[in-house]
């Protein structure tokens, strides 16, 4: 029978025996083995990506049972941070592949903080690290595409809402103004290819519309700019029909600009 590495056992069967497991030090093939766990002052070992394979499957599991919300992904850059900010992006792979596509978009004091693959519920997880405590003048929140992938299981579509009026209602408590961003379009998720999300885009995009307008939010919309009639992404816009190409964040950035500008009252 196959061990179970040290942190998987804790996280699926709890303290006693994960306890046992602990005696079962340097096991074979466990990378994590050592990583700190409870209360320390650093959290965040370092563990490179790997390519995709087993290995991969193993840091993808690490990364869902000791830093789900991934707050060790932007920890050292948060800390290093001296400049005011003027807007963070908090979002998924859309946001976490926008600066690598057009890098001059996240200069004077707009900062990237997405997160590939990441659902409501793991933003929410690390909106006060990688928002609230940068002291943004405005937040721009992008999410949603991979909750109705399925990335972290099954939700109902009140808790997905729940996660996004949450990280909302923090960031006014803040004093943190606030965007809220349409989930741009897909037809389908080639990572999840049973899915058929098009409509549930459409009618999470509608709630995301009516919220803003009744607490006095920027709506952004990226999918009425970006979408075919069947609720896919237009031809030479994504890559896979999801993630935008280039050519897909040159038509987000001036919608971008528009609802800083909107927020924020002054144009870059």
């Amino acid at each position: 029978m196959r061990r179970l590495p040290t942190y998987l056992a804790s996280f699926m069967f709890g303290a006693s025996f994960a306890a046992a497991a602990a005696a079962q030090t340097n096991v074979p093939g466990d990378p994590y083995a050592g990583d700190p766990v409870g209360i320390v002052a650093d959290p965040c070992p370092v563990h490179s990506k790997p390519a995709n394979g087993q290995s991969w499957q193993m840091w993808n599991l690490h990364m869902l049972t000791r830093d789900h919300g991934q707050l060790c992904r932007y920890r050292a850059q948060n800390a290093a941070q001296r400049d005011p900010v003027r807007v963070v992006f908090m979002g998924d792979s859309i946001t976490d592949n926008w600066i690598g596509a057009d890098p001059a978009l996240f200069t004077s004091g707009l900062l990237d903080r997405g997160i590939s693959g990441q659902t409501t519920s793991q933003m929410l997880l690390r909106f006060r690290q990688d928002v609230i405590a940068l002291r943004p003048q405005a937040v721009h929140i992008m999410a949603g595409t991979n909750d109705i992938a399925g990335n972290t299981g099954a939700a109902t579509i009140d808790t997905v809402r729940g996660h996004i009026e949450t990280m909302a209602e923090l960031a006014h408590a803040h004093g943190i103004k606030v965007i809220l961003a349409s989930i741009p379009p897909a037809a389908a998720f080639p990572w999840n290819p049973d899915k058929r999300p098009a409509p549930q885009i459409m009618s999470l995009n509608a709630w995301l519309r009516d919220y803003a307008k009744a607490h006095g939010y920027t709506y952004v919309d990226y999918h009425m700019a970006m979408t075919t009639r069947d609720g896919g992404m237009r031809p030479g816009l994504a890559t896979d029909g999801v993630h935008p190409t280039p050519a897909g964040y040159a038509i987000m950035r001036p919608l971008a600009i528009a609802a800083i500008a909107q927020t924020l009252g002054n144009a870059r």
